[in-house]
């Protein structure tokens, strides 16, 4: 069944978000802001260790560093057209519609736990991967792997965030089900190169999301979301980044 990956990945967001804001609820405020944090700190170093997967590369028995100059273009150029296209204010405001909808206009971290979940789940190159190969041969393995991680992920992130966490199974059931669907469009973009370069720019602003979950929200990771499509382009460049 085509899709059956999205749908999986869907479903153990919304589970994971309801298992947490139930856990959440027997916790003290201290207990859920050293949560926050700790799951920051996790998101962290995950992102790190996808960014040195791709940054880092043995040579002549040396290990040196490459691909900065990608990361530098790829983010600058990405910054740039997400800060003119105003993604991060249509993030909050679609946040705020949701809040509205769904008659938690109390919540004050509704907005700000919608995005953030939405930006972890959806960024990095398995929500890509995942649904092309739905997509393409109904192999759902990549997704359902990333099910498990997700329902963990969202689990944490409610237990300490709140519920606008859930939502972000909207986000994800809307990016994946749409390359899922359009997999035998995209499948000759994504060459080998272009996923390897999204693999590493999507760690560095998963890196982002970790940063405002540890010191609070320090970085606009959604006005950056255009350097993931630089990063597919750049794969394409006759000369290597």
């Amino acid at each position: 069944m085509i899709g059956l990956g999205t749908i999986i990945n869907t479903v153990s967001i919304v589970l994971g978000g309801l298992v947490g804001l139930l856990a959440g609820h027997l916790f003290k405020e201290s207990i859920q802001k050293s949560l926050t944090i700790a799951c920051g700190i996790s998101v962290l170093f995950i992102a790190i260790s996808g960014a040195m997967e791709g940054m880092l590369e043995i040579k002549e028995s040396a290990l040196i560093s490459s691909k900065a100059m990608l990361v530098v273009l790829c983010l600058t150029f990405g910054t740039i057209l997400g800060e003119l296209l105003h993604i991060e204010e249509g993030f909050e405001s679609f946040g705020e519609w949701l809040k509205k909808k769904s008659g938690n206009s109390k919540d004050a971290e509704f907005v700000n736990a919608f995005v953030t979940a939405s930006l972890t789940v959806c960024i990095g190159a398995m929500a890509i991967v995942g649904a092309k190969q739905d997509g393409l041969t109904q192999d759902y393995s990549t997704l359902l792997v990333k099910s498990v991680l997700d329902f963990i992920i969202i689990m944490v992130m409610t237990s300490s965030m709140g519920k606008g966490c859930i939502f972000s199974a909207i986000p994800i059931l809307l990016f994946e089900g749409s390359i899922t669907l359009l997999a035998r469009l995209i499948s000759p973009i994504m060459s080998e190169g272009a996923i390897f370069n999204l693999s590493l720019v999507g760690s560095i602003l998963i890196f982002c999301v970790g940063i405002n979950l540890v010191f609070g929200k320090k970085v606009k990771v959604a006005n950056m979301l255009p350097s993931v499509l630089f990063a597919i382009l750049f794969a394409y460049l006759p000369w290597k980044l």
